[in-house]
């Protein structure tokens, strides 16, 4: 299997990226391919070749994958660049939102393996989670590759259908900005009660961190470990009784998730 790696785009999410895929998988060659001056320097620093424009790449050039990781709005642009790759064994594998296989499809001739993968923005860190999808021309070997990329940013889970996409987005895509919106609710809630600001946010922060960690390092069900904080009777349950009365805060989840992942698929459709 060839392999060369090609990722196209190199913004903040491709070289966060980038910089785990070189740390992991020393026997592969990787190329970017970024207008961007200061990006191609940063990109060729962390040990990638890079190239100005998808003309510049060799013409015996053949790589395993294609990574389109740039905003959709400009996929309708970026994609066809890369028609001669298409329809043989290179598999492309795009990081676009709301990009769907067969809108991608539509850019590349001949019949062409495609996966579409749904990060989120802890992946910048190692801690993300990368959720993908692939068309029924993706390979084992391929597939297998993608994999091993996309864990050195995180978690990795395939889906079956790219219809779930959506629903994906909505919590893990999306998910990150929920958590961050309820640190500032937290930390807001804290100066309220007279803290000073800065150590309202550090509570905010720290707890939000500790308490995810504790729920990835164990196996404990989340709703076994709140109930191992909350005493009867005590300050905890005092909290979740306002924040569990007629379910409010779950229905107020479901709200938001169903927005997300219905937006989702408007966008899709556009």
């Amino acid at each position: 299997m060839n392999q060369a790696v090609l990722l196209v785009g190199c913004g903040n999410m491709g070289f966060a990226m980038l910089k785990g895929w070189i740390a992991s998988r020393p026997d592969l060659a990787f190329h970017v391919v970024e207008p961007t001056e200061t990006l191609r320097e940063r990109a060729h620093g962390a040990g990638a070749t890079v190239w100005e424009s998808p003309d510049a790449l060799p013409s015996d050039f053949d790589p395993a994958l294609i990574v389109l990781a740039v905003k959709p709005q400009v996929m309708d642009k970026v994609a066809p660049a890369y028609r001669r790759f298409a329809g043989g064994s290179t598999t492309f594998v795009s990081v676009a939102a709301g990009v769907t296989m067969a809108t991608l499809a539509g850019y590349l001739p001949g019949p062409t393996p495609i996966i579409r993968t749904m990060p989120n923005t802890p992946a910048a860190i190692g801690h993300g989670m990368m959720v993908s999808v692939a068309n029924e021309l993706v390979d084992d070997d391929r597939r297998a590759l993608t994999d091993s990329l996309m864990t050195t940013s995180g978690a990795s889970a395939w889906i079956d259908t790219e219809d779930l996409m959506d629903a994906v987005t909505a919590i893990s895509g999306s998910g990150p900005a929920y958590v961050f919106h309820f640190i500032e609710c937290l930390a807001a809630a804290g100066e309220r009660l007279g803290l000073p600001s800065d150590l309202s946010m550090l509570l905010a922060r720290q707890t939000v961190m500790g308490a995810g960690q504790l729920a990835a390092e164990t196996d404990t069900p989340p709703a076994t470990l709140r109930e191992q904080v909350t005493s009867p009777g005590g300050t905890t349950a005092a909290a979740l009784a306002v924040l569990m009365q007629e379910a409010e805060l779950a229905l107020l989840m479901q709200s938001a998730t169903h927005a997300a992942r219905d937006r989702g698929r408007e966008l899709g459709k556009a």
